[in-house]
């Protein structure tokens, strides 16, 4: 009977940033379509040199091929909705709309945590195991561990996507969040949901925590490693290779594992889309300009792409 009076929701409204006033929200419409053209064209570009560019065929190249892929799909599944609220105020998205920005989400994520873990056990083969690298970290392998990370973000996003929307929701249809995530979607339903939280929790520790974990003890590993090395030139080498990595592991998995791993109650819902906004919209900006940065081959690589175009003009 209590069936009969249910709601069905056929849409949901976003809250954004709809507390802010209309003239703000330009400004943000504006910094964020920056963000998000700097975002897509970076990650183009690291894939194109990585393509083009002969000395940048090596596995780490490989997988900051994949990472930027990864970035870029990210990108597009969170941003694009989020500068329509700003712009124009289109805040509803259809029930399917909300499931398919859901399930995208969780993909490309757990796809770029495995991804990251994959790429700290390259650098933790590459300096701790130099001699067997070409064997361990072959043209097969590569191609094997990128596929398996990537195929990592079906199951969780799948599972997740599908267990939540065959919830009833009965009420409100108001998500406090600038994106259809899991939290603010969940405290719409109306049935009892303590099942599913517990599997989230897991599925959270899985492709967050875990991933972490192992990049964790991969770069203990790697500073040990670093630190018996007998010479200066060595040490600088090795710490030039992983330091661009580490800082994006840093950048991604802080918030992330805020939002994902505090109490429920611990935080506003301002503050969580603040953390959202640093994981979602940031730091897939930063990441090309650091590997780009930070990375001597890539610099190397961009310059002569440069001296090439500026060449070409000349003639």
């Amino acid at each position: 009977m209590m069936w009969e009076n249910w709601t069905i929701v056929s849409e949901f409204v976003l809250v954004s940033f709809s507390s802010l006033s209309t003239e703000l929200q330009a400004r943000l419409f504006l910094l964020f379509l920056t963000i998000y053209l700097v975002t897509l064209m970076g990650n183009v570009l690291i894939i194109l040199i990585t393509i083009a560019d002969s000395a940048l065929q090596s596995p780490m190249h490989f997988f900051l091929r994949n990472f930027s892929f990864l970035e870029i799909g990210f990108n597009l599944v969170i941003v694009p909705k989020m500068l329509g609220t700003l712009i124009i105020q289109d805040t509803t998205i259809s029930f399917l709309g909300c499931a398919t920005q859901m399930y995208f989400f969780f993909f490309f994520g757990a796809a770029e945590c495995c991804l990251l873990a994959t790429m700290a056990y390259d650098r933790y083969v590459a300096i701790c195991d130099p001699l067997h690298y070409p064997v361990i970290i072959g043209h097969r392998s590569c191609g094997q561990l990128a596929a398996a990370s990537w195929f990592s973000g079906f199951p969780v996003a799948t599972v997740q996507t599908t267990w939540i929307f065959s919830f009833p929701f009965c009420g409100p249809n108001r998500v406090n969040h600038f994106f259809c995530d899991s939290p603010p979607v969940i405290a719409l339903v109306c049935a009892d949901t303590s099942l599913f939280e517990l599997e989230a929790l897991t599925a959270t520790a899985l492709f967050i925590l875990f991933p972490f974990l192992l990049i964790l003890g991969s770069y203990v590993r790697i500073l040990s490693t670093i630190f018996r090395m007998p010479s200066a030139e060595g040490k600088h080498k090795a710490f030039s290779t992983c330091s661009s990595h580490l800082l994006v592991v840093s950048l991604f998995y802080s918030p992330a594992i805020l939002m994902y791993f505090r109490p429920r109650s611990s935080a506003s819902p301002e503050s969580k889309k603040l953390l959202s906004l640093s994981y979602t919209v940031v730091t897939p900006m930063l990441n090309p300009i650091i590997y780009s940065l930070r990375n001597n081959e890539v610099k190397v690589a961009l310059k002569r792409v440069i001296h090439r175009m500026l060449g070409s003009q000349k003639l």
